[in-house]
């Protein structure tokens, strides 16, 4: 299976994936307060912001994992692509999404699920956004790793089509 195949694209709920790990939309406090990481705090429950504050904060551009809590799969890996209010740029997000998929590879990890890091509360420009993440997948994939799969799970069609505009040109 060539790198192409191994990424997938899907519309849809990031905190319903079977996927061994899901990735964070984070702030480098790994504080858990809206957009995905709002989402992953409900759906998961205390622990996951419990074990975040025990291994926080991390440098922005950097990433840490932590038990996925009531989520369907086993682990939340928190790329800190900004600080606590701040916004997220191109640097920092191709820094924490590529932290974050050494991450998966050093747990030895077979799949993994991403959302729009930086785009929503942290301003990132969406189709920017797909473009960078997608090279990072694409190079991660490219240079060997556990890895056999990686989802990015878009939650609104509008992001769903430009991931899939950008997917489609690599």
């Amino acid at each position: 299976m060539n790198v192409k195949e191994r990424i997938r694209l899907k519309l849809g709920d990031i905190t319903e994936m079977t996927t061994e790990a899901i990735v964070n939309a984070a702030n480098n406090d790994l504080m858990l307060g809206g957009g995905v990481a709002g989402a992953i705090s409900r759906k998961g429950g205390p622990s996951i912001q419990e074990e975040c504050s025990r291994v926080g904060p991390v440098r922005v551009g950097e990433a840490a994992i932590t038990g996925a809590g009531n989520l369907r799969c086993r682990h939340v890996i928190h790329a800190a692509s900004m600080a606590l209010g701040g916004r997220t740029t191109e640097a920092n997000l191709r820094s924490s999404v590529a932290h974050a998929l050494r991450l998966a590879r050093e747990k030895k990890l077979r799949s993994i699920a991403l959302p729009a890091v930086g785009a929503g509360i942290a301003g990132f420009p969406m189709r920017r956004c797909a473009a960078v993440m997608l090279a990072v997948a694409a190079e991660h994939l490219a240079a060997g790793t556990t890895l056999e799969e990686i989802w990015f799970v878009l939650f609104d069609p509008e992001s769903y089509e430009t991931f899939r505009e950008v997917y489609e040109a690599l």
